[in-house]
């Protein structure tokens, strides 16, 4: 499989940075070759075109932060921390690869509304994941009985995402860490029974 080859993730890595500092639209191949350190001719054997550079960028990021959750899942802690570990975990991956944060709270929404809604079949497992949380707080009396799943799962993302995205469009600018405690509380007070 072409994802196990080393070259396929030295391409994905480049491709973040390209794409980050030049945007989508001018990220152009070779220029990911070149940061890649391959032959233009080489991204080709890897991927169809820029798009599915983009679909497999993040493909193979939002894997990190499904992986992070499903152990965050396995973790005997209530749902309170559950939920706080995963806002965390979101901000520390995104806070620690700030090209790979400007990629998917900017260009990744710039791009055409079929690239988008594949875009959206890659991150509902992440969602999925939520919504276990979710569940889980409501059937241990954590989370209010009565709790819309769909619409509290959009707050609680929702909250992740416009938090990340404004920390990008002010340049980063601010500890970004320092925040999770704060959107945790307003999540949780929010939803707790």
């Amino acid at each position: 499989m072409k994802r196990d080859k080393p070259k396929y993730k030295q391409i994905v890595d480049a491709a973040v940075i390209v794409i980050a500092e030049n945007g989508y639209h001018q990220a152009q191949v070779s220029k990911i070759a070149k940061e890649a350190g391959v032959a233009d001719g080489t991204i080709y054997l890897y991927f169809k075109n820029k798009e599915d550079i983009l679909i497999s960028v993040f493909r193979e990021k939002m894997a990190i932060f499904v992986e992070n959750v499903e152990v965050i899942l396995k973790k005997n802690v209530n749902t309170s921390e559950k939920l706080f570990e995963m806002i965390d975990n979101h901000f520390r991956v995104l806070h620690e690869d700030r090209h790979l944060a400007i990629v998917t709270q900017l260009e990744l929404r710039q791009s055409n509304k079929e690239l988008r809604m594949r875009i959206n079949d890659v991150l509902k497992e992440y969602l999925v994941l939520l919504d276990a949380i979710l569940k889980e707080g409501i059937k241990n009396g954590e989370l209010d009985e009565q709790l819309d799943i769909r619409l509290a799962r959009q707050m609680v993302f929702g909250t992740i995402d416009e938090t990340i995205t404004s920390w990008v469009m002010n340049d980063q600018k601010y500890d970004l860490m320092k925040l999770s405690p704060e959107v945790h509380r307003l999540i949780m007070n929010g939803m707790k029974a």
